[in-house]
């Protein structure tokens, strides 16, 4: 019998690993309203307009990225100490809904209010993921890892799906720009509801214990994150796989934080086919959770990730090339599928080379290398965008023709970080990293 009364073990297992999906479906609907479908292209156009606001959008992800980048390791180490993550998670989704619902407040001109306020619910999001993430090994063994990663994802997407298509719904049937700010209110709403079931039924394994008080409670994440610095030695494969993760996870994340402003900007795409495209974007994402979770048990994580690195950076070269809204939707499917395989077959890995008893803290270093990461590449993406759509209009090209040209080279930089990303991962071996956690 589990811990919970009159529940089998496989009935509690079962329950357990739902509520951990449904939690990614609440999760996975806050980015593709607010980061993918709709409040990136309303700042971008609505709030900023024109190539500044893809240079503002840049700093806005930026920010945000870096301050989770520095927080992650030491609420990871005090979060396994103490037996913290629940508490610690329900924390950041708090932050990350109410501050998501705050969306609604800001309109045309509201630069500075528009970047706190998203800059507040992206830390929530992104520092809640570190805890969620740290449960896996708590509700999946080894083997089964990849499988249960990938049917997280893959329900994630479907929950991004839906939500997208209630969005969409009101859209078109009332429009306005009140409806389009009303959509962060119920996107706020529709996460809060699933991820209920995640704080009712799932307890965490770790012991919780007194933390230490005074300067012992100030210099104990830093010991831990030394313990982990110093036992990397001990853990050289994840410490390679971590730099390939940083380095290919700046592309995945530079494509998402712009993939809505490059379909408005190179393909003039209105807000309803915005939502639409990235309701094929999380569709396609649901395979790409589920099959290359299969794949890991046949090929390798290694292999999986490689095949599925391949993929995207054929994605975005194609995109560099396309002329039609059409093909941008396919480019959109495709990437879709492997940008979600990477990421999902990425956050198995760290379950299988993480040491017992300390996934959190392994997964808060996970998320500084991709929040480091996403720290750069978006600032670089719109410095790029604003500075060479600046140097053509000097040369007497016209704004519009400008700044698509200036977003189409910019693509250049996704594809440099997959390439010497995948060139690191080469040198990871799988089965040496689980010998040494």
């Amino acid at each position: 019998m589990s811990r919970q009364s009159g529940i089998s073990e496989k009935t509690y297992e079962k329950r357990v690993r739902r509520a951990w999906y449904l939690y990614d479906a609440g999760n996975s609907a806050y980015a593709a309203v607010v980061l993918l479908a709709i409040y990136a292209t309303y700042f971008k156009d609505a709030v900023v307009g024109g190539a500044l606001g893809s240079f503002y959008w840049g700093i806005a992800v930026t920010t945000a990225t870096a301050v989770v980048a520095i927080m992650a390791p030491i609420l990871g180490a005090v979060a396994d100490v103490s037996g913290g993550k629940k508490r610690l998670l329900l924390t950041f989704t708090t932050m990350a809904c109410v501050f998501t619902a705050s969306l609604f407040f800001v309109t045309e001109g509201a630069i500075i209010l528009g970047m706190a306020l998203f800059i507040l619910a992206e830390v929530g999001y992104r520092s809640g993921q570190v805890f969620y993430n740290a449960f896996l090994p708590e509700i999946a063994t080894q083997d089964e890892m990849g499988r249960v990663s990938g049917n997280g994802w893959a329900i994630g997407s479907a929950g991004g799906v839906l939500c997208l298509l209630i969005v969409l719904a009101a859209v078109q049937l009332i429009g306005g720009g009140l409806v389009v700010r009303g959509t962060f209110i119920f996107t706020a709403i529709y996460f809060a509801l699933f991820t209920l079931p995640f704080f009712r039924r799932i307890r965490e394994k770790t012991a919780r214990q007194p933390l230490p008080k005074g300067r012992e409670l100030f210099i104990l994440p830093f010991k831990r994150i030394g313990q982990t610095i110093r036992a990397a030695r001990d853990h050289k494969e994840f410490g390679k796989f971590l730099l390939a993760f940083l380095l290919y996870n700046e592309g995945i994340l530079m494509t998402l934080s712009f993939g809505a402003i490059l379909g408005a900007t190179l393909f003039g795409m209105e807000q309803q086919q915005i939502i639409i495209f990235m309701i094929v974007v999380q569709v396609a994402s649901i395979p790409g959770a589920y099959v290359p979770g299969l794949m890991t048990g046949r090929i390798g994580v290694r292999n999986t990730l490689l095949f599925s690195l391949v993929g995207m950076i054929g994605a975005v070269v194609w995109l560099f090339f396309a002329q039609s809204t059409l093909a941008f939707y396919i480019i959109g499917a495709l990437a879709g599928y492997t940008l979600t395989a990477l990421q999902s077959v990425s956050r198995a890995t760290v379950g299988m080379l993480a040491p017992e008893g300390r996934s959190a803290e392994f997964y808060g270093f996970f998320a500084v290398a991709g929040r480091t990461s996403s720290a750069v590449g978006p600032a670089i993406f719109g410095a790029i965008v604003f500075h060479f759509a600046r140097s053509l209009e000097r040369g007497g090209q016209a704004a519009l023709l400008a700044e698509q040209a200036a977003h189409r080279y910019a693509l250049f930089s996704i594809v440099g970080f997959l390439v010497i990303g995948g060139l690191v991962l080469l040198s990871v071996s799988a089965k040496a990293g689980r010998g040494d956690a």
